[in-house]
């Protein structure tokens, strides 16, 4: 509690903290950014294969997956892809740990994305914005759960145009949780409703379209996680978050094309744009709502 109070008292302390937390939080997530949806497709062959198995239809001892090396968030330490060298903890310091080494490995001296500081030092920006914003408080915390939710649903849907369930759906649930006295809801009833609006919204236009082109133009990911950010902030919310969703989609897309970044015949995934409409509206959707029942007359 003490902590607490000193905390409160600095807001520079607080800030710094923050900012600390989300370097390292940040590391983590390139971890689950990477491994996750290596581990998800693993499993997927494992479920085949046990199918197809028990079904008759393949020769389960020349489909054996039981021999695999445990690859999960924790195993196998990280390491250089080129050379395997393994990561030592001193190689691991966010951000400047890439500075000291210069982006290379200290091994075979390959080069080191940029990517990996760069999440890094988003997590940090993000959540120092979230702090400022809710303070040190519980929302706060709950705020920064669902920014690093957010930050790894956004890259993982830009890598593999795919959106987990292992994020979205316990995210969803802990939405409404966290709701039952409106956290970032007005309400209860506004997050439920919130839930089961945002998925119809999307689910409606994903059939409409598909019924008059015969192409699916979005993934049942983006439905869930429409639903997500509506359980934690509220149906009001959503227009926004659509809204701002498609004019952030529309700039890049567009930007993307004409820098020649992106064929356009290739999909754009529509994740990312929700993701970053929805951080938004989280941090400032009172003041975005507000602006606009002033645009419209309605406010005071």
């Amino acid at each position: 509690m003490a902590l607490l109070e000193i905390l409160r008292d600095s807001l520079v302390l607080w800030l710094f903290v923050v900012a600390l937390l989300g370097l390292l939080v940040g590391s983590f997530l390139n971890v689950v950014i990477h491994r996750l949806p290596v581990m998800l497709k693993r499993q997927w062959r494992r479920d085949c294969v046990e199918y197809l198995g028990e079904a008759g239809e393949i020769d389960l001892a020349k489909h054996a997956t039981a021999g695999e090396a445990p690859y999960n968030l924790v195993a196998p330490r990280s390491a250089c892809p080129h050379c395997g060298h393994k990561i030592t903890a001193l190689e691991n310091i966010p951000v400047l740990s890439y500075l000291i080494l210069r982006g290379r490995c200290s091994e075979c001296r390959a080069k080191i994305s940029i990517r990996y500081p760069l999440v890094e030092s988003l997590c940090a920006l993000l959540v120092v914005a979230v702090a400022w914003r809710f303070g040190v408080t519980v929302e706060a915390g709950a705020a920064m759960l669902l920014t690093w939710a957010l930050l790894s649903l956004s890259l993982i849907d830009y890598d593999h145009q795919y959106l987990p369930d292992q994020i979205t759906l316990p995210f969803l649930w802990l939405g409404l949780f966290l709701n039952l006295d409106g956290m970032f809801a007005p309400d209860l009833a506004s997050a439920v409703i919130g839930a089961a609006v945002g998925y119809l919204i999307l689910w409606s236009v994903y059939q409409i379209f598909k019924r008059l082109t015969g192409k699916e133009g979005m993934g049942f990911g983006d439905f869930k996680l429409l639903a997500m950010l509506g359980a934690w902030l509220g149906w009001q919310a959503l227009p926004a978050i659509i809204l701002l969703s498609s004019l952030v989609g529309a700039v890049i897309g567009i930007s993307l094309i004409a820098l020649r970044r992106h064929e356009r015949s290739v999909p754009i995934p529509f994740g990312p744009y929700l993701a970053i409409a929805g951080w938004i509206m989280l941090v400032w959707g009172d003041e975005i709502n507000a602006a606009y029942l002033r645009w419209v007359g309605m406010g005071t």
